[in-house]
């Protein structure tokens, strides 16, 4: 008879709770008035605060952007991972239609593209340093298709014409372009490229406690907590087997926020559980992904 050494397994994962969201996106910038511009002027954000020479920007108060220099770094290469986009989600249609015309107007070229994706309806645009950013409003959720299947509980999404022209013709009123910095708006996603979708659901799903809710060809994984579409998402479209990312410009930290700091202490004891590096001062939670995309959990 052997002994064996006997590896500790949870019998169910735990999850994120149902009202975890994402807060400010930290980009790291070589120019920041010139982004500063962009983020103001084509998106109508405004200053919240201003540290260390950078510039937190957002709707009200509430900071959705934070532009913080990194003059001596470079641009990364498109195969690596890092951010694929910043996704800004809007109360109604007409203060989407107004801000993807404002940014239209500030810069033709920076437009990507638009679709339907059957859960919401987006708009895509790259900032001036090549950040992805994705402008959206999201349709009632009752109207959302789930289906129970083998992976789990999925969404049904898809990528379907979204014409710009008409949709502004449709929903862009003169109250919302006069408006359009008072309209609400929040980080309701934020999407990252990865080396490998399995090793990404491991991370993520595993790991932190969010749920699966779609996939796509084994190209790309959306995932969320509470039920919505999703929160975070990876691909491989760009970027199939880019190992950790160096020190770039662009994605410098994603904010997740969770309702208390009892929260944040089970998900430390998580990533203790997987041997994930962290650093836990009580109310936040500081650790890197496989790739070094930089991730803070912190108490709302």
């Amino acid at each position: 008879m052997t002994n064996e050494r006997s590896t500790p397994v949870r019998e169910k994962q735990v999850l994120l709770p149902a009202d975890t969201a994402m807060g400010t996106v930290m980009l790291k910038v070589g120019n920041v008035e010139a982004m500063a511009s962009y983020y103001r002027t084509a998106l109508g954000l405004t200053e919240t605060a201003e540290a260390d020479g950078g510039l937190y920007l957002g709707r009200g108060t509430v900071p959705l952007i934070h532009l913080a220099p990194a003059g001596a770094l470079t641009l990364p290469a498109r195969t690596e991972a890092g951010l694929f986009h910043t996704a800004l989600v809007f109360d109604d249609q007409a203060a989407l239609a107004a801000t993807v015309a404002s940014a239209a107007e500030y810069d033709a070229g920076a437009y990507v593209g638009s679709a339907d994706h059957l859960v919401s309806e987006a708009f895509y645009f790259t900032d001036p340093e090549g950040n992805g950013i994705e402008l959206y409003f999201d349709k009632p959720r009752e109207t959302w298709d789930w289906i129970d299947t083998n992976a789990g509980r999925t969404v049904t999404m898809d990528n379907l014409a979204l014409p710009p022209r008409q949709y502004l013709e449709t929903h862009l009123t003169s109250e919302s372009v006069r408006d359009q910095q008072a309209a609400a708006a929040a980080v309701g996603h934020v999407h990252l490229q990865v080396g490998d979708v399995d090793t990404a659901g491991e991370f993520y799903v595993d790991t932190l406690g969010f749920e699966r809710t779609a996939g796509w060809h084994g190209q790309a994984l959306f995932v969320s907590a509470g039920g919505y579409h999703h929160h975070m998402a990876m691909n491989v479209w760009n970027s199939r087997g880019a190992g950790p990312r160096k020190d770039t410009l662009g994605l410098g930290e994603v904010l997740i926020r969770v309702p208390a700091a009892d929260e944040v202490g089970a998900l430390a004891e998580r990533l203790k559980f997987a041997a994930v590096t962290h650093h836990h001062t009580g109310l936040e939670l500081l650790f890197n992904d496989p790739w070094n995309n930089k991730i803070r959990v912190s108490a709302a």
